[in-house]
């Protein structure tokens, strides 16, 4: 019969073992925080590279949508430099048509000098119309001081009946564009006339 306090060689726990159990529990409480800390940065680092790829997915849509932006606008443009004057030759077929119409009576010996007239005016008239419509006007001095900014003198003519520096006839009208000079009108212009010597108030005597 054996003694109840014996104590048998299995259940001897060496002081040993002990401090070795107690250091791996340690170990183990002390990995814990390193373990989440990592799974931590783990986390946050694939949310940086989700959020990296979506930025980079942005930009590239942005810079497409700002390449089709500009071609679209490079194509506006080019189209308003090649149809700027699409509504003024609009304007101007008219005109052709009725010189085409005139020439075309002329040719066939019409005889109606009065009706060729009037058409061909009636067709400088909407040619002047149609000028005016992209802000051309004419410059038609006649009679007016004459403009060095606007008029172009060809030649000076001495006109005692007309004041100096007056425009006396228009060889060729001018023209401006909102204002600014196209083309200046060629005119002729008055001077002063001859000196006439002054009177002696003498009388000759008749012999």
């Amino acid at each position: 019969m054996s003694n109840n306090n014996e104590i048998t060689e299995e259940s001897v726990v060496s002081e040993g073992d002990v401090i070795d159990s107690v250091g791996v529990n340690e170990a183990v409480l002390d990995t814990d925080p390193v373990q989440a800390e990592i799974s931590a940065l783990k986390e946050a680092l694939g949310k940086a590279e989700q959020k990296a790829a979506e930025n980079y997915d942005l930009a590239l849509r942005t810079k497409a949508e700002a390449e089709n932006t500009r071609r679209r606008q490079e194509t506006a443009l080019s189209n308003a430099k090649k149809f700027s004057v699409e509504k003024f030759a609009q304007d101007l077929l008219p005109i052709l048509d009725s010189m085409e119409m005139g020439l075309g009576a002329a040719l066939e010996g019409a005889n109606d000098v009065a009706k060729f007239r009037e058409g061909s005016e009636i067709a400088i008239k909407m040619f002047q119309t149609a000028l005016e419509k992209v802000g051309a006007v004419q410059v038609d001095p006649q009679g007016e001081k004459f403009n060095p900014e606007l008029h172009q003198a060809m030649s000076m003519v001495e006109n005692v009946e007309l004041a100096p520096n007056t425009v006396m006839n228009v060889i060729q009208r001018g023209y401006t564009l909102h204002g600014r000079l196209m083309r200046p009108a060629m005119v002729i212009v008055s001077k002063g006339g001859p000196a006439v010597p002054p009177s002696t108030g003498q009388i000759d005597e008749i012999v």
